[in-house]
């Protein structure tokens, strides 16, 4: 058996709407909204009766994919989003933009906050954390070559 792909990387988040928003001003594209919802999906979440919102944003390239959820029901249990970037789990989504500085800017628009600043990596990037929609922690990076 051989890995095809990694198919989304999953975000719990409050306000779909806003975050939808966000990364779309970031570059990613509306792929699709639905309602998951059923006994069939408690099976494979362990949650049992379950009602989710979600919204699947796809990278500009086609090859990576966000799944944005709302949890109705049952509602969120835990909440890290402000943990700092040495927290245990799951970190971060790091993107590739063109311009950091020019990207930077707009998401200041939706709220995004610089967590450090923004830092050059040798002759190769220039890297930097931003906070976005709900604090959610994300990763800019430039290549310079």
């Amino acid at each position: 058996m051989v890995l095809k792909r990694m198919d989304n990387v999953g975000i719990v988040v409050d306000d779909l709407g806003a975050t939808i928003d966000f990364f779309r001003d970031l570059g990613l594209e509306l792929e699709g909204r639905a309602t998951i919802e059923g006994e069939w999906a408690g099976r494979v979440t362990g949650l049992g009766d379950q009602h989710v919102e979600i919204a699947m944003m796809r990278t500009p390239d086609g090859h990576g994919r966000l799944e944005l959820s709302r949890f109705l029901k049952p509602p969120a249990v835990a909440d890290h989003r402000n943990a700092p970037v040495n927290a245990l789990g799951y970190l971060r989504v790091m993107f590739a933009v063109d311009d950091i500085d020019e990207t930077l800017e707009r998401l200041r628009n939706r709220g995004a906050q610089l967590v450090g600043e923004v830092v050059r990596y040798k002759d190769v990037y220039r890297l930097c954390y931003i906070r976005g929609p709900e604090g959610l922690l994300i990763g800019l990076a430039q290549e310079l070559s």
